[in-house]
């Protein structure tokens, strides 16, 4: 009984083994799977981070939020576009806010979060102002 259990099994047994122990074709492994990521895109990531850290710095003042309101725009909506902004958007806009002089940093703020939120209003992708329709 047990000669004509080995004789059924081993074959099957030997079989998983040689098919488990073959490599599988799979697709490249993202950064998000545990792959490698490269010095390139952590330096990257690490820029961007601290880009949208800096935009989210300025958007928090007082004095900002108070335009922001007076020209009719909610900070909440602000906030929500900035997040939704890719990585080179965020990166533009960082730069320009390195490239005011000191003290305009607020008019030239408002108005770069102005110009992207009337050009993402103009293409349709948001609904904040009224005069874009």
């Amino acid at each position: 009984m047990m000669k004509k259990l080995a004789r059924v099994l081993s074959p099957l047994l030997i079989a998983c083994l040689v098919l488990g122990s073959l490599p599988v074709a799979a697709a490249p492994a993202s950064p998000t799977e545990g792959g490698l990521v490269s010095t390139q895109d952590a330096l990257s990531a690490d820029q961007v981070q601290a880009d949208r850290e800096r935009i989210d710095d300025v958007l928090s003042r007082q004095d900002v939020q108070d335009q922001l309101l007076a020209q009719g725009v909610d900070p909440a909506d602000v906030r929500d576009r900035v997040d939704a902004l890719s990585d080179q958007e965020v990166h533009d806009m960082a730069d320009r806010l390195d490239d005011m002089p000191a003290g305009a940093s607020v008019v030239g703020a408002l108005f770069a979060v102005f110009v992207i939120l009337l050009v993402t209003d103009i293409l349709g992708l948001t609904d904040v102002f009224p005069f874009t329709r």
